[in-house]
């Protein structure tokens, strides 16, 4: 008979066991058209510590059809996709996969397809030209339930809601510092940046960004700094 020590080490080399969840990969798929981008981000991807690309899709149809029996902890998709675009297919997958987080990767930084997208349900929105380390930072937070936006992206979202008239959302409620981080956020600064900036660690900025969520009642970076901006 087979000692069980040497069963689950062949069920080990046979990948049968699933890993530590400390050791776990991020799940990530991807939707973009271009078969050499789409190689060069799936190399990119799994080149990543922490991060490993489950599916690569060509199509926000086929997306839909692979995506799902996937799920994805992050899904990364371009806008501009033939036939059905990227925000079409962001409000589908978000319908099929609530839990998980979508950040539209494009080339293009129109304030207007930004607004679209976010109100598709995307949870990001990055341009393909951001650095390597850049996304992978992104790929973390939005893991994490952050919004991570490309600063440039950012800084127009809240240009435009200082455009806006007041509103009556109340911001009282929240603390000093609270306020402080969320004045960040408005600025277009990533949780690295905040923290080095607030002199605070970079978990702790994930705690005061997650009570400020609960006491906006709101779940994204955008929604928070629309009600912060028009206080």
């Amino acid at each position: 008979m087979t000692p069980p020590s040497d069963k689950i080490t062949k069920a080990k080399k046979d990948n049968r066991l699933p890993e530590p969840a400390s050791k776990r990969r991020i799940k990530v798929a991807l939707v973009e058209d271009q078969p050499k981008v789409r190689e060069s981000w799936i190399k990119l991807i799994n080149s990543f510590p922490d991060s490993v690309c489950a599916c690569a899709c060509g199509t926000g149809e086929e997306a839909l059809r692979v995506i799902p029996a996937e799920s994805p902890d992050v899904v990364l998709t371009d806008i501009f996709l033939p036939r059905m675009s990227g925000i079409e297919c962001t409000v589908r997958l978000k319908a099929l996969l609530p839990e998980t987080q979508i950040v539209i990767l494009t080339a293009m930084d129109d304030q207007e397809l930004v607004f679209m997208a976010l109100e598709a349900g995307a949870d990001g929105y990055l341009l393909k030209r951001t650095k390597s380390a850049e996304l992978l930072e992104a790929i973390r937070e939005v893991h994490r339930g952050g919004s991570p936006m490309t600063t440039h992206i950012a800084r127009k979202v809240t240009q435009s809601f200082l455009k806006r008239g007041p509103s009556t959302q109340p911001t009282e409620n929240l603390s000093q510092r609270e306020q402080e981080v969320l004045d960040c956020l408005s600025q277009g600064f990533l949780y690295k940046e905040i923290a080095e900036k607030l002199g605070i660690s970079y978990e702790t900025v994930h705690t005061y960004i997650r009570r400020i969520y609960e006491k906006l009642q709101v779940r994204t970076r955008t929604e928070a700094v629309a009600k912060f901006l028009r206080r």
